[in-house]
């Protein structure tokens, strides 16, 4: 295996299947698809790669230790034993993220605490002096997944999620998570050979993440800084090599990107997100009532979009709904048009037959990602 490891993959509820061909199309080696993560191998420079290039991972982890414990104390010595002090410099400073799922422990933040004591504690008696715990501007991230009596100890190279991409500046009142927008995009099967629109783009999100798949742009290009910069092993070379590599897949894309919202402030919003991801030649967003819209390109279209829910903006679920079905089925035809709806009765008020539903979670809140087929001339179905 030479220098390969083993890594995992955290993502969305309903994105598994999705991150694995990600990675399966990065090159990743013995893949291995889990309950919202996927585990693979590769080694440091695909590590760089994957936190570049991923659109449907949260974070990527690396396994430094695996063991069960009995007791609570078991967890302390257990993490108390990995040497620390090859990992972390004496001046820095580490934040521990955790998933627990055992009895042992009352609250993950007794977990929490344990593991960073035995950190500490192993560094203050290894070199005297003890790393701070920060837990905003940390420099390295350990992560800790206790299930039942089996515990996972990781060093997350990500550090902030990886849908902190660092191009939107500005959102709307209910934005959408940049991975869950991309999952949307690869579950609706945009590959960039069609025009594409989302009618109510709010801060532009959805469109930003169609125009860097459609020209092959690694999503997190844009981020200045990853977990595995503080690493006593990171290659800044190595990283550029990686950054050179991506870049030069970069291509042109032929077709128009377009979105509306009613809203001038979502659209302002929207223009300036595009401007700071370096998009402005491939999106265009304008003010508009989708309810008020047709057609205006030639050709097949791609619809992605995410209308209210309801919960933090208020509408009539009923008429909102019908509007949009009716908007689809008179002024949209030659139209694959999915959207993401959280409110199940709401779909029976589009008044169109889903050709598919995909269960996905917006945060909470668990949702149905639908597709509908609006056909054109004789085949359309009103």
């Amino acid at each position: 295996m030479g220098n390969n490891f083993k890594m995992l993959a955290r993502t969305l509820f309903g994105l598994e299947d999705v991150l694995e061909k990600e990675l399966q199309k990065l090159g990743a080696m013995d893949i291995k698809k889990g309950n919202r993560h996927v585990q693979f191998v590769g080694d440091l420079g695909f590590l760089y790669k994957a936190n570049l290039s991923l659109s449907t991972a949260i974070n990527i982890l690396k396994p430094i230790k695996q063991f069960k414990i009995e007791t609570v104390d078991d967890l302390y010595h257990q993490i108390y034993d990995y040497p620390w002090e090859k990992t972390i410099d004496e001046n820095q400073s580490i934040v521990i993220h955790s998933s627990v799922f055992s009895t042992l422990f009352n609250n993950t933040q007794f977990a929490v605490f344990k593991t960073k004591d035995a950190i500490v504690d192993r560094m203050r008696n290894k070199t005297g002096n003890r790393p701070d715990v920060d837990t905003k501007t940390a420099d390295i991230h350990v992560h800790i997944h206790i299930d039942r009596n089996f515990c996972s100890l990781s060093l997350d190279s990500s550090g902030d999620p990886l849908f902190k991409r660092g191009y939107r500046k500005d959102t709307n009142i209910a934005p959408i998570n940049e991975v869950l927008a991309a999952g949307m995009l690869k579950l609706s099967g945009w590959d960039g050979k069609t025009n594409f629109i989302d009618p109510m783009c709010g801060s532009g999100t959805i469109l930003i993440e169609a125009a860097m798949m459609a020209c092959n742009i690694p999503p997190n290009l844009n981020r200045n800084e990853f977990a595995f910069m503080k690493w006593k092993d990171w290659d800044k070379d190595l990283y550029n090599t990686i950054i050179d590599s991506v870049v030069k897949k970069i291509r042109d894309f032929s077709y128009k990107i377009i979105g509306y919202d009613k809203a001038p402030s979502a659209v302002m919003k929207a223009i300036d997100n595009v401007a700071n991801a370096d998009l402005s030649e491939f999106v265009d967003v304008e003010i508009k009532n989708f309810f008020n819209s047709e057609k205006e390109l030639q050709g097949p279209l791609h619809m992605v979009f995410n209308p209210p829910y309801g919960e933090r903006l208020e509408i009539n679920i009923p008429e909102f709904y019908s509007k949009i079905g009716d908007t689809l089925k008179q002024n949209y035809h030659g139209t694959q048009a999915w959207m993401i709806v959280a409110n199940m009765e709401a779909i029976k008020n589009v008044g169109l037959k889903p050709s598919r539903k995909i269960k996905l979670f917006n945060g909470p809140i668990e949702t149905r990602l639908v597709k509908y087929d609006i056909y054109e001339g004789s085949k359309r179905r009103d």
